[in-house]
């Protein structure tokens, strides 16, 4: 157990000192690459603006986004109405959301105990 703390530790070393060594250029590179989503002057008061605009144009968002959840529902229903025509192609999907789902709900269930799997904390 030890040596392998320790191959960790020699791993995070090199990872830390790649980053220091090529960090500002990629830095730069990536800046460079997408210059035309950057807003000049890059002021506190453009960075607040853009923070409203995103924020209120998200709300605009949610009246869509709730006709969407409906239709999708409908779906839902009309393919559980319909359950003698379902498809093996169609349970496979809804068998793999539902896992997902549960999945989710686990992952999110470990990281609220502080990731820890007996829920006390040690």
């Amino acid at each position: 157990m030890a040596s392998k703390l320790q191959q960790l530790q020699s791993k995070a070393c090199q990872a830390t000192q790649f980053i220091a060594k090529h960090g500002t250029s990629y830095h730069k590179q990536l800046l460079e690459q997408n210059r035309h989503y950057i807003q000049e002057p890059p002021t506190i008061e453009k960075c607040n603006l853009l923070a409203k605009q995103l924020f209120y144009t998200r709300l605009a968002s949610i009246p869509g986004r709730y006709e969407a959840f409906w239709k999708e529902l409908d779906y839902t229903k009309n393919l559980w109405k319909n359950r003698q025509e379902l498809k093996v192609e169609d349970a496979g999907i809804a068998a793999l959301f539902g896992l997902e789902c549960f999945a989710w709900f686990c992952a999110g269930e470990i990281v609220g105990r502080g990731f820890t799997f007996t829920g006390y904390f040690v």
